[in-house]
């Protein structure tokens, strides 16, 4: 009886905003233009850090793998919440729906850890300057870059499998624009218990842990500036620590809310926004194309390409 009852449910339904039904098209069209935006954005760091050799550095190398991720990131929810927006159906199959939870979950973990490694580079640098090239080789970036894809597809196995393991009998509606753990758990019609508890360690592990990292790191980088002679550098650095800051504490906050306590409040979906959305289309701007740097590869591509035209 206990197999039928986990067969019942055959596809969940993804509620998303429904309940919004007046502003479907404005979301609609604020999703896609920020969608847009985001794989434009994150394509062209990925195309300058390649084109110019000067950005074969380190830095460079972590911020255009995180690009990538950023593009693997928002097109595992993005695409399918536009067609719920504007197509009656809002369907997706029981293996389609924990296929996305898993992935998802593993590529945001990822980025949790990518985002530790990242200025975990930048500490280095800033504090060990003389040491920095030595200890920074070719093998060492590798091995940075690997090792948050590896905990990150690893460990979400965990609390995939229970999740999956749970009974569902219906209903089947989710009160969500993806599949996620906590409204799963929710659904469930069996004990989640085990379930929650694995999914509150692993996002106690995979995100309050690598952010409490970045911001003890943060603080030692700032210790440093503060060590530097001249107000220009100390303005710079601490303007590009605080956006850094910024961006990570929306991005961590959110996800902290909504995954050490996973509760499947009605709010997940709004707080969800944030972190799958809003953060990575504003990464690229912060953490790249405000660079100066790149800006000058940016503008010395261009400049190449309009003599190029008028030839």
């Amino acid at each position: 009886m206990k197999e039928d009852n986990r067969t019942m449910v055959k596809e969940f339904i993804l509620l998303a905003f429904s309940n919004f039904p007046q502003h479907q098209l404005l979301l609609f069209i604020v999703t896609l233009l920020t969608y847009i935006i985001c794989i434009m954005g994150n394509t062209a760091i990925i195309a300058i850090v390649q084109a110019d050799i000067s950005l074969h550095t380190p830095m460079y190398f972590f911020i255009s793998i995180f690009a990538f991720l950023e593009i693997l990131f928002v097109s595992v929810t993005v695409p399918k919440l536009l067609a719920n927006l504007i197509t009656a159906n809002k369907r997706i199959t029981f293996s389609g729906c924990f296929a996305q939870l898993y992935v998802f979950n593993a590529l945001g973990v990822t980025e949790c850890y990518l985002l530790a490694v990242m200025v975990f580079d930048r500490h280095l640098a800033i504090n060990k300057p003389l040491q920095y090239s030595s200890i920074m080789s070719h093998g060492t970036c590798v091995l940075l870059a690997v090792a948050p894809w590896l905990i990150g597809f690893l460990v979400v196995i965990i609390p995939t499998v229970f999740t999956a393991l749970l009974d569902f009998c219906g209903p089947n509606e989710l009160n969500h624009f993806f599949c996620d753990l906590a409204p799963l758990q929710k659904l469930s019609c069996s004990d989640p218990y085990v379930s929650v508890i694995s999914t509150s360690c692993t996002a106690t592990f995979d995100v309050v842990v690598p952010f409490i990292i970045i911001i003890s790191l943060y603080m030692h980088i700032i210790v440093a500036v503060f060590k530097l002679k001249g107000d220009v550098g100390k303005q710079k650095a601490f303007s590009t620590c605080s956006s850094h800051i910024i961006v990570a504490s929306l991005f961590y906050g959110t996800a902290i809310i909504v995954y050490v306590n996973p509760m499947g409040s009605q709010y997940d979906r709004f707080l969800a926004l944030m972190y799958t959305i809003f953060t990575p289309v504003i990464n690229p701007f912060i953490y790249t194309l405000r660079n100066r740097e790149v800006k000058g590869v940016l503008k010395k591509k261009i400049r190449q390409l309009q003599q190029f035209c008028y030839k």
